[in-house]
C-alpha cells in the first residue's frame, strides 16, 4: 500500500470496454482519488491509439484506478466493474468491438486474484440462461497511460454524440445500482 498525499492507497487495473465510458463511471465512486486510461496485457512497449485500435498489439484499453481501501473496497470496485459494463460478452461492448475492448482484470496481488474469482464464481452462479462471464484474469505487468486527449475524456467532452448516446446512459445506470458508493459530486 503506498501513501498519496498523506492517506493510504492502492491501484487497480480494469478493462470493460472503452476506457472513456469506464473512466467516467470510476471517477464516480468514494474513495477513488484518481482514475487514468490507458494500456495494457499487450506486447507492444509504449503503445498508441492507433496502434492498439489497429487489433494488432494484444493491449486493452484499461483505466488504472487510485483508491483509499477504507473508504471503497476492491470487492466494491469489482461489484461496481461488472456492474457497468456487459462481462459475457466476447471481446466487444455494444458497438465497441476487437480484443482492445475486452473484460479484464490485471491482479497485482494473490488476494486481488482469489477476489475476484470468488466474485467471477458469485455471478457466474447467479445466471440462469447458460451464459458466463468470458472476463480475463491476468496478472499485472504494465501499464502505460493513454495520450493526454485521452484523459478525463468525458468530463472534457460532454456535448459530444458519443458521451451523450454511450457515457450518460452509463452514468445513469451506475448512478441507480451503486447509489451508496458513490461520490457527493456524484450524486446529483
Amino acid at each position: 500500500m503506498k501513501t498519496v498525499y498523506g492517506e493510504r492507497s492502492r491501484t487497480a487495473v480494469f478493462g470493460g470496454g472503452c476506457f472513456w465510458c469506464t473512466e467516467a463511471v470510476f471517477q464516480m465512486l468514494k474513495g477513488v482519488t484518481k482514475v487514468e486510461p490507458g494500456y495494457s496485457g499487450g506486447k507492444m512497449d509504449d503503445p498508441t491509439y492507433e496502434a492498439v485500435s489497429s487489433g494488432t498489439t494484444g493491449h486493452a484499453e484499461v483505466i488504472r484506478v487510485t483508491y483509499d481501501p477504507v473508504l471503497i473496497s476492491y470487492d466494491d470496485l469489482l461489484t461496481v466493474f461488472f456492474g457497468s459494463h456487459d462481462p459475457t460478452s466476447m471481446n466487444r461492448q455494444g458497438g465497441d468491438v476487437g480484443e482492445q475492448y475486452r473484460s479484464i482484470i490485471f491482479y497485482q496481488t494473490d488476494d486481488e486474484q482469489r477476489v475476484a474469482e470468488k466474485k467471477i464464481a458469485e455471478i457466474n452462479e447467479s445466471l440462469k440462461d447458460g451464459t458466463r462471464i468470458v472476463t480475463e484474469l491476468a496478472p499485472f505487468r504494465n501499464f502505460y497511460k493513454a495520450e493526454d486527449y485521452h484523459q478525463n475524456y468525458y468530463k472534457t467532452n460532454t456535448s459530444a454524440p458519443y458521451c451523450q448516446l454511450v457515457i450518460e446512459p452509463k452514468i445513469e445506470k451506475v448512478r441507480k445500482r451503486f447509489a451508496e458508493l458513490l461520490n457527493d459530486n456524484a450524486k446529483k
